[in-house]
């Protein structure tokens, strides 16, 4: 098949482009609004961009459900310059799913997936204490893209990782599973990993 996006009607039941970009890891959005109150969002238009410094970004697309207005980790960012990424294991799905609805300004998240809140080290907005990795970020850039969507840039100031998951000196992302967004309402999980070694280094 062949189409142009936004031009063509593809003649699916749903958009193919998020099936096609996958998997996509999932960025856990905390951040705190101007009173002090938590939100927590995942996003699966996330990434890290670079290393050093090290630095992340992830994607805000449309609005509020049924509101002209942003959602709240893109207002809470815009006030505060700052957020947490929260990386979701297996075991922390369900937790990531709860926060995942539409709910009205000034509610907390974590108090809705029952989350402790971890004690940030740098910036002020918690982090999931129960995440295997979580990055404090500080605010970058936030830009503006066609339609109705944002990217925001974060330099990433302070990083936790649960002492369990660093084994021989290296993270060990199988000892918790990371989620990854599939298109449509699918997921995976990374049980298994590979090494290749670049055809200078064999």
């Amino acid at each position: 098949m062949f189409y142009r996006p936004n031009i063509d009607d593809h003649g699916l039941p749903h958009n193919p482009f998020k099936a096609i970009v996958s998997p996509r890891p999932i960025g856990w959005i905390s951040t705190l609004n101007s009173d002090g109150i938590a939100n927590l969002a995942p996003y699966s238009f996330f990434n890290g961009i670079q290393d050093e410094p090290p630095m992340v970004m992830f994607s805000v697309t449309g609005n509020k459900a049924e509101i002209a207005e942003p959602k709240d980790s893109l207002l809470n960012i815009q006030d505060t310059g700052e957020f947490c990424v929260n990386i979701v294991s297996d075991a922390l799905k369900h937790a990531m799913n709860i926060t995942s609805e539409h709910f009205a300004h000034g509610v907390d998240e974590f108090e809705k997936a029952d989350l402790e809140k971890g004690a940030p080290q740098v910036i002020n907005a918690p982090f999931v204490a129960a995440s295997p990795v979580a990055m404090e970020c500080r605010l970058h850039k936030i830009i503006a893209l066609p339609g109705n969507g944002h990217m925001v840039l974060g330099e990433v100031v302070c990083i936790h990782i649960r002492d369990e998951h660093l084994k021989n000196g290296l993270l060990d992302v199988t000892s918790y599973i990371p989620m990854a967004r599939l298109g449509y309402r699918d997921y995976t999980a990374v049980h298994d990993v590979f090494s290749l070694n670049r055809p200078e280094q064999s």
